[in-house]
């Protein structure tokens, strides 16, 4: 059963990953990923190339190519046993077959790993991993506008994610967080994204280091009333995040949303409620008309009592 079930969720999610295949970024990876494999057995390439084997033969693998395939591929496994979705899986994958395509062509010739290592940066200078587009209802602050948020209204709770579009833990995250988002939002219970790589004066005041060896991105803080109430991952004293799996799982769980979601429905319920009334006021009541000639207590005119 535990193999089974890997294979069932890569079914499930198999025509997104057709769409992420599909992609510029992810076409061009999967080219450079597969490099070495490409030059290895091509015939008229692979002939010129030096090789280990003990058959001469030039176009496989020889045994020390295989054994760095093996423990970059043990350590893929063991990346991936804490990935969210699937693209942190895809991701992983492409990421380390970079790794060994770069220790391959440098055992292989140096020149040829130059030009792959170049190759590598002109990409990861020029392309970005592609950011989710996808539906959503989330509010996105700026340096000016987070406080005003946050304090507007001391009966809404903000859920905000501290994030950098550079980071691929935020970017594995995004659909997640969209998908809560579209779950859980209501009139009293809000969700919102900061940008603290490009808002630093954020990071500072909120304390969230953008620096990739805390590995505090993403952060979700929970603010009731313009306060923070809690926040992961936690932070130690050495200033690095505790280890937190971002799965929709734990925050459902951490961040008690069902019960969130319940008590900001009834708030809404109640702002819809007193909305009615104001739209609806109370009929006045109808004064007595006053008696001629005296008042209610039956007293007589002045020009009575004056005969």
């Amino acid at each position: 059963m535990a193999l089974l079930t890997p294979i069932f969720a890569f079914l499930y999610h198999l025509p997104q990953v057709y769409k992420w295949l599909l992609k510029p970024y992810y076409v061009a990876s999967l080219f450079m990923s597969v490099a070495f494999l490409a030059v290895r057995k091509t015939p008229g390439i692979c002939d010129h190339l030096s090789t280990q084997r003990e058959d001469g033969n030039s176009c496989d693998f020889d045994w020390r190519e295989v054994e760095i395939l093996m423990f970059l591929s043990a350590i893929v496994m063991m990346k991936n046993r804490r990935a969210i979705t699937v693209e942190q899986h895809v991701g992983n994958i492409i990421l380390f077959s970079k790794v060994a395509n770069v220790i391959l062509f440098f055992r292989l010739d140096i020149r040829m790993g130059l030009l792959y290592l170049t190759l590598c940066i002109v990409f990861l200078m020029t392309c970005k991993p592609p950011l989710y587009m996808g539906p959503e209802y989330i509010k996105y602050f700026s340096d000016k506008t987070i406080d005003d948020e946050l304090d507007r209204d001391s009966r809404m709770t903000w859920i905000v994610e501290f994030f950098a579009n550079w980071s691929p833990e935020c970017q594995s995250f995004a659909s997640v967080y969209a998908d809560l988002s579209l779950k859980y939002n209501c009139a009293g219970l809000k969700f919102g994204k900061v940008d603290v790589g490009r808002y630093g004066e954020v990071s500072k005041k909120y304390k969230v280091s953008t620096s990739p060896l805390s590995k505090q991105l993403p952060s979700l803080v929970l603010f009731q009333g313009g306060k923070e109430v809690m926040r992961r991952p936690q932070v130690d004293k050495k200033g690095r995040a505790v280890s937190w799996s971002f799965t929709e799982e734990n925050i459902i769980r951490e961040f008690n949303l069902n019960e969130l979601y319940q008590k900001s429905k009834k708030l809404n319920k109640t702002k819809g409620d007193k909305i009615s009334q104001s739209q609806f006021p109370p009929v006045p009541e109808e004064e007595e008309p006053e008696q001629q000639g005296g008042d209610a207590q039956g007293e007589e005119p002045e020009s009575k009592k004056d005969k």
